[in-house]
């Protein structure tokens, strides 16, 4: 089933909050095998003027996918999430995040097409603190795979 390309310019409001830990991020980046200091020494992250550690630049992936969720298993925008394949992923930052932050996502459909019988939605994740304060965005785009014929 095609997505409802009506969906595109929709957005869904901000889900509760999260609040980044410095263990959480710890974990996120000896995950990923990055020993930047900066990630795991809050002396070192205060040298570079951080009140706290910083998170990885794909941290944002872990405050901003559950708000996505809420609109991909949207029910009347018809995604199959069996048929996804991850086609794209982008994080663009005002500034790092940084253990203590309280975290909102604000998501928006910004894409739905068609192409080779195959839909591809893009979504954006805008991430903010619970104050207001701009931190970075989240860009995702999936691809819907076509039924086999």
């Amino acid at each position: 089933m095609a997505l409802n390309p009506q969906f595109i310019g929709r957005t869904y409001p901000a889900g509760p909050s999260y609040v980044v830990g410095r263990e959480k991020i710890r974990e996120f980046a000896r995950a990923i095998g990055d020993a930047n200091p900066a990630y795991h020494d809050p002396e070192a992250a205060k040298a570079l003027g951080y009140a706290d550690v910083i998170a990885p630049p794909t941290f944002a992936i872990v405050v901003s996918l559950e708000a996505a969720n809420a609109a991909l298993f949207d029910p009347e925008l018809g995604l199959d999430y069996s048929r996804v394949v991850h086609g794209e992923q982008t994080f663009t930052y005002t500034r790092p995040i940084c253990a203590g932050d309280e975290l909102i996502v604000t998501t928006i459909i910004e894409n739905i097409r068609s192409m080779a019988g195959n839909d591809m939605i893009t979504t954006k994740g805008i991430i903010t603190t619970v104050a207001g304060e701009p931190v970075a965005t989240a860009s995702s785009m999936l691809v819907s795979r076509g039924a086999d014929e």
